[in-house]
């Protein structure tokens, strides 16, 4: 009975362990911004400071915006665009009111977000936010080399002065292109690849040792 017990215990650690993994995994491939690039949530100084900095940074499904502010002195909506446009405070689709906020991006799209203060958001307490689908282009690392030119493009190098260019043969003449040759190296493996990869090995490792201990 006691051993049954032991097994039991170790399968729902085990378990525990993988759940683990995969959240480590997850976050692994997420970023947290910090809104405005300092995490400070309030009246900017320059009224577009907060826009500028949305059309710098580039978001994607899985990134979150923090934003740190007085929780007894202002707040953050999530809106839709009339009432960002309208700093419409009276029906939100999301509040957040504890000085530090932390809002995850969920799906792709625009997000809006205002002040919880009115006033604060007729002064351009507000940002707007647009969520990208792929997350694939930012760890591009090495751009495509440009195509090498073919025999046909190279033009014919000119006749010696005092000579005459020789004519050409007549009849079909059969041209055997040669091969490019083929790169020797690929491309650095970018950061996206080189997380999957430790997390298959790491999982392979992992459902091994569970099997070990299973028996």
């Amino acid at each position: 009975m006691a051993q049954t017990s032991s097994i039991s215990s170790r399968k729902v650690f085990n378990v525990l362990g993988l759940l683990s993994l995969l959240i480590m995994f997850q976050n692994a491939n997420s970023f947290e911004f910090k809104v405005g690039g300092s995490g400070d949530w309030s009246v900017p100084s320059d009224p577009n400071s907060y826009n500028q900095w949305t059309e710098r940074s580039r978001f994607q499904i899985g990134d979150s915006l923090s934003f740190n502010y007085p929780a007894d002195k202002d707040s953050v909506l999530l809106v839709n665009k009339a009432d960002y446009d309208n700093c419409n405070t009276a029906s939100p689709i999301e509040k957040y009111s504890d000085g530090h906020s932390v809002v995850k991006f969920n799906h792709s799209g625009p997000f809006y977000f205002i002040s919880g203060v009115h006033d604060n958001c007729v002064k351009n307490e507000k940002l707007h936010a647009v969520v990208m689908a792929d997350r694939s282009n930012r760890n591009q690392t090495a751009a495509s080399p440009p195509p090498s030119p073919s025999a046909d493009d190279v033009p014919p190098s000119p006749a010696p002065s005092g000579e005459e260019a020789p004519s050409p043969p007549t009849g079909s003449v059969e041209i055997n292109p040669t091969a490019a040759p083929s790169q020797e190296s690929s491309p650095p493996k970018n950061g996206a690849s080189a997380i999957v990869m430790s997390f298959i090995g790491s999982t392979a490792a992992f459902i091994g040792s569970s099997f070990l201990l299973g028996f």
